[in-house]
């Protein structure tokens, strides 16, 4: 099946018909005859879009789409409703409620499967994201308040300015936006140019070679990794669903199919431009959680979920490669010490530094990550032993030979550091395959050498059982 569709519909001959149509396309279809029984199939088992008539026996369409965002449902379940007149007060409230569209009777069947398959397509690219307000909140997810974002910038496209430049004066009295003109012969390269447009109008034209041409304009734009999130919305003069559909098959956002209405566009433009900002936080949500995944929260530095895997791909270049490698593990002497006579704030504070002073003294292709309360690991790629030595030493250098500012001390404070170093690539028993524990254990070896051999040094790896530290 290509996605579940909920028919609303208060006439069972109505429900049938569109159930009919639907299913022949592979959708799954469900139904409902009035809003509180909707209500119940959506909050137990969400489908991906809505197809609603405009009246209810318990209710409105637009009474709907408020419900549903009442119920905490942050993402925008797609609400399509059909309507049987030309009632222009009822659609512009319909669709301000947060409807997707409203089409009239009689719908026009292969417009009405490509509304469909663009409301699905626009519901997928939230799906993996169902965040209800609470989460949203806690992520930073919110929509922000309109007075405090910057206008977006709007850019009116077609053959001919002069009628664009009116829809410009017009919709200026609806909603507030920085808008610009472009002919449609340097849309694309205008678009690249400048400050990234949030949004595109595009006229379609009422000649075919130029309606060809607006259309060629919609696949580049989604074929183009700077433009294919603009929020793109098409204006027929002239109706004509079978282009309507083209349009939105295409990548089109939304079609107005009745020609230019300055209220009505104001209104699903906004709509567009809330979609577009909710994906952009997502988005960003995501990178920012996937980066905390791998990065040590208060040194910023990578942690062993990051090093592990790392390790590992070096251990695999260097068998390919025959290239040697290096693992430095680096503890820091007597810490606890600084927990227990200044505080564990005081204790943090040296511990951002020491990582800022490591990953300082490394070079740019060498990986550093804590991986323990005072512990951390530095990996060094195609790097031989003088070189690896060389390294250590500034390491422990870098701690030593300056004194840490530590809050609540009265002067600064001497610490350092010892480190256990270990070859990778070159093993002393080359029968035995190198992994990462085995790596790991033989610089956690030389540390602990470093340890009992009086701190504050670099030890190389060497046969040894570690006792208990």
């Amino acid at each position: 099946m290509q996605g579940k569709i909920l028919i609303i519909d208060g006439i069972s001959t109505n429900r049938i018909v569109l159930k009919v149509k639907l299913s022949a396309a592979l959708y799954q279809v469900v139904q409902a005859s009035t809003l509180k029984e909707a209500m119940d199939i959506i909050e137990e088992d969400p489908p991906d879009i809505v197809l609603t008539a405009m009246s209810l026996p318990d209710g409105t369409a637009a009474q709907l789409c408020r419900q549903i965002y009442a119920h905490n449902i942050k993402i925008t379940l797609p609400v399509l409703a059909i309507a049987n007149d030309n009632d222009r007060e009822a659609r512009i409230e319909t669709l301000r409620a947060g409807a997707f569209d409203v089409m009239e009777k009689p719908v026009n069947e292969a417009l009405l499967l490509g509304r469909v398959r663009s409301m699905i397509r626009a519901h997928h690219k939230f799906a993996e994201w169902e965040i209800r307000d609470d989460t949203s909140c806690a992520l930073g997810l919110a929509e922000a308040p309109t007075e405090f974002l910057a206008p977006d910038a709007i850019s009116l496209i077609g053959p001919d300015a002069s009628p664009l430049q009116g829809w410009v004066r017009r919709l200026q009295g609806q909603m507030r936006g920085q808008f610009s003109v472009t002919l449609l012969r340097d849309a694309l390269a205008g678009l690249h140019k400048g400050r990234l447009t949030d949004a595109v109008v595009l006229a379609l034209p009422d000649t075919p070679a130029a309606t060809d041409d607006c259309l060629r304009l919609i696949s580049a734009m989604r074929a183009s990794a700077i433009t294919r999130d603009i929020a793109l919305l098409v204006i027929q003069n002239t109706p004509d669903p079978t282009r309507a559909t083209l349009a939105l098959d295409m990548g089109a956002d939304d079609v107005m199919t009745a020609g230019f209405d300055a209220q009505e566009l104001a209104w699903r433009l906004q709509v567009l431009l809330r979609r577009k900002r909710q994906v952009a936080k997502m988005l960003h949500s995501v990178r920012t959680g996937l980066r905390e995944v791998v990065h040590d929260p208060l040194t910023q530095l990578y942690n062993r979920r990051y090093a592990v895997p790392f390790i590992a791909r070096l251990i695999d270049r260097s068998v390919t490669s025959k290239a040697p490698f290096a693992l430095i593990l680096a503890d820091m002497d007597h810490f606890k010490r600084i927990n227990d006579q200044y505080g564990h704030a005081s204790g943090d504070a040296v511990l951002i530094e020491t990582a800022s002073r490591l990953r300082n003294a490394v070079r740019e292709a060498d990986m550093v990550a804590r991986i323990g309360g005072e512990e951390f690991v530095i990996a060094m790629p195609a790097t031989d032993m003088a070189t690896a030595r060389r390294i250590a030493d500034r390491l422990c250098q870098c701690i030593s030979d300056r004194p840490f500012d530590v809050p609540g001390a009265k002067r600064p404070v001497n610490i350092t550091v010892s480190l256990g170093l270990a070859m990778g690539g070159t093993a002393a028993d080359s029968k035995q395959l190198e992994t990462v524990d085995t790596v790991m254990d033989r610089a956690d070896k030389a540390l602990y050498r470093a340890k009992t051999q009086g701190r504050n040094r670099v030890t190389l790896s060497r046969p040894h059982s570690r006792p208990a530290a």
